[in-house]
């Protein structure tokens, strides 16, 4: 399989999608942040001193999706048309399932948007209780979907 993103030279480029047919594109991503139960507590009791904790995680995923072309050189300023993000308490870790599913209508996919999204908000957990927890691990971000554009659906497998 041939690269994209070089060009005959092996010289980066970006993509010129002009010539692909515009399609409704849809990913769907997500991570887990792993964190220990004192900082668990705080978020879900919102006693945090930096304030509520999932509500800026899911800001600041929704400015990470919109601003994935600003951090990741190769990919195209999209015109979004919908960022949705779902945060999951896991108790049982203790930590947070942190998903975000990004779509447009064009000729390109959305599937870095979703994963820049899932990892700043991811991230964004780890800024607001790092006082409290600096052993945080955030794992497991990962592509679970995507459906749209030329190279067809995707879905992870063994997920619902």
């Amino acid at each position: 399989m041939q690269l994209t993103h070089l060009d005959e030279k092996d010289r980066p480029k970006m993509v010129d999608v002009s010539d692909k047919e515009q399609t409704t594109r849809v990913a769907v991503a997500s991570g887990i942040i792993e964190m220990s139960l004192e900082a668990y507590d705080a978020i879900v009791s919102e006693k945090t001193k930096k304030g509520p904790v999932l509500q800026t995680a899911v800001i600041a995923a929704i400015m990470g999706t919109k601003k994935t072309s600003d951090l990741i050189p190769m990919c195209h300023p999209l015109n979004l048309s919908g960022i949705n993000c779902d945060v999951e308490e896991l108790p049982e870790l203790p930590g947070f399932k942190l998903t975000v599913t990004a779509k447009l209508t064009g000729q390109t996919g959305v599937e870095m948007e979703a994963l820049t999204g899932t990892s700043i908000g991811l991230l964004t957990i780890y800024d607001m209780v790092k006082a409290i927890d600096k052993g945080m691990i955030i794992r497991n971000v990962q592509l679970e979907q995507k459906s749209g554009g030329k190279s067809g659906d995707f879905r992870r497998e063994g997920e619902g």
